[in-house]
């Protein structure tokens, strides 16, 4: 069965979010964990946090995916850039602490001129001042797609940044459709040929979730766009191989298409569709 859902707002609790999938057919969701442009989190209702749990159980759920704001940047030129994201992203996971076994994730950070080499070391840095033993929660590293000075569109750079993570056992990996495109990954043409580059640099083993997108441009534009399924470049055919494929049809797969309810409505059904044919 083709675990799917899509990306939720937050706004009137956790529990309102798992009735609000079940209404969309989902059995998964992802959220943000604050205000996706700002810092402001509301105050977490832990028996509001419970009541998800108890749905989740009930109703056999996926794994659902918390998301960082995107205005973290854990390699930021700034010390105090870098610290905000640090306290963020520590304060979120002691949230989620609420919802345990779930996912929380991030865009590894864009590193404004200092250097992909230097990125990496400062991501590496953060994520090792926030990971404890006793966390409950995998944070997932997002492959991204190369605008600007964004750190992981390559493999090779997600993997230099869990090499140097001390518990990289609670990390992973959410690859998006869209990202992994319009980085210059043929996820058209090669599907097989891109997860056998991923398990070979970093192990299929850490790839926990996907996002999948339609994108508005071509392959190895590096411009993140995204398009309703079969709206755009890489086109329903492939995306439904991607949730065909032996490799991750088991993984909770998330919608972050320009919808509104109805359209991940209809979106969540052609996708079940097509993970059946």
């Amino acid at each position: 069965m083709l675990h799917i859902g899509c990306h939720l707002s937050s706004s009137k609790g956790f529990a309102a979010m798992g009735r609000q999938a079940l209404e969309l057919e989902a059995d998964t969701f992802q959220f943000f964990t604050r205000n996706p442009r700002g810092s402001r989190a509301k105050d977490l209702d832990a028996a509001d946090a419970a009541a998800l749990v108890q749905l989740m159980a009930e109703h056999r759920f996926a794994p659902i995916i918390a998301h960082a704001p995107y205005t973290l940047n854990l390699c930021g030129e700034s010390e105090g850039n870098r610290e905000f994201a640090r306290e963020t992203m520590a304060d979120d996971l002691r949230r989620l602490e609420h919802v345990p076994g779930q996912y929380y994730n991030f865009h590894p950070g864009s590193h404004v001129g200092q250097g992909v080499e230097t990125g990496i070391d400062l991501i590496a840095q953060g994520l090792n001042a926030i990971l404890t033993p006793d966390l409950h929660t995998t944070v997932l590293l997002e492959t991204m797609a190369g605008k600007g000075s964004e750190v992981g569109s390559r493999f090779e750079e997600l993997r230099a940044i869990l090499d140097r993570v001390e518990l990289s056992a609670k990390m992973g990996v959410c690859l998006d459709t869209c990202h992994v495109s319009d980085g210059g990954y043929d996820i058209i043409r090669d599907l097989d040929g891109v997860l056998e580059e991923f398990d070979r640099i970093l192990g299929l083993n850490r790839l926990k979730a996907v996002h999948l997108n339609d994108s508005k441009n071509p392959p190895g534009s590096r411009k993140d766009r995204h398009a309703c399924i079969g709206q755009g470049e890489i086109g329903l055919e492939a995306l439904a191989r991607v949730v065909r494929h032996p490799a991750l049809r088991d993984l909770p797969f998330c919608l972050e298409t320009p919808n509104e309810l109805p359209g991940y409505r209809r979106e969540i059904a052609l996708m079940r569709e097509q993970a059946e044919l």
